[in-house]
């Protein structure tokens, strides 16, 4: 099946509405691109849309499906609010270069799972509200999750951070009811050993 490109780059758009939505097309963010205070819906797969140096100004993304394994980490997102579901999503910077950023935004109107923050300030976000959880600093903090009285698999889940995932990753977020499930646990178990714990948005 032929695609239809669809490509923004090279300019300045403000205060106006695009709608990435269109199955039958790739979309491509691009070089040299900046949206200023847009409403950014997104409606394909992951692999229909690319993001790449693009920088999104005080704007509105709302994703109509739910929006897996996706790396913003090529963008600089400053201001925005975020909509919708995303899974296994990459906010920041991954590479450690200068390509993405993020700072200042609200994720509070967003359901987020298994989502990372990386190389910023986790501080400057507004996170999701419970069943939303968000742990700042995992990886530093490896053995103090470890050591906590976590329900069901989590003990076991919470080792990854000392193991796999980069230093760079400021903060993580779950959404509570699907972290449960996958692990053999409750959300009230869960959230019995967050009060326990500081550094945790929920």
């Amino acid at each position: 099946m032929w695609l239809n490109n669809v490509i923004y780059e090279n300019r300045v758009i403000e205060n106006e509405r695009l709608e990435l939505t269109d199955r039958n097309s790739l979309y491509f963010l691009g070089h040299h691109l900046t949206l200023r205070r847009c409403t950014l819906v997104v409606g394909v797969p992951a692999k229909r849309l690319h993001v790449n140096k693009t920088r999104l100004v005080e704007c509105t993304i709302e994703v109509t499906r739910v929006l897996k394994n996706f790396g913003w980490d090529h963008a600089h997102l400053t201001g925005c609010r975020f909509k919708g579901r995303y899974f296994s999503n990459d906010f920041g910077n991954l590479e450690g270069t200068a390509d993405g950023s993020i700072v200042d935004c609200d994720f509070t109107a967003a359901q987020l799972d298994m989502t990372r923050f990386l190389s910023c300030d986790a501080r400057t976000m507004r996170f999701p509200p419970w069943p939303g959880l968000t742990i700042l600093d995992p990886v530093r903090r490896a053995a103090e999750l470890v050591a906590l009285p976590w329900p069901g698999k989590l003990r076991e889940f919470f080792q990854w951070y000392g193991e796999e995932r980069p230093a760079s990753t400021a903060a993580v977020t779950y959404f509570a009811p699907d972290l449960a499930k996958r692990n053999g646990t409750t959300p009230e178990a869960i959230k019995s050993v967050l009060e326990k714990l500081d550094g945790v948005y929920y």
